[in-house]
């Protein structure tokens, strides 16, 4: 068991695959990013 497994974490590593063992990060959408940062107050109001 090592880096020509292909079962293993480490011999999906190896040879950059995913499956059972070494599943892929989901990413997230676009709405849910932006909605989890907080909203910046526009500060470049001119005074006059």
């Amino acid at each position: 068991m090592g880096k020509g497994d292909r079962r293993t974490k480490r011999g999906k590593i190896f040879r950059g695959t995913f499956g059972k063992s070494r599943p892929r990060k989901k990413k997230k959408n676009k709405l849910a990013q932006e909605k989890s940062k907080p909203e910046q107050l526009e500060t470049t109001e001119t005074k006059e």
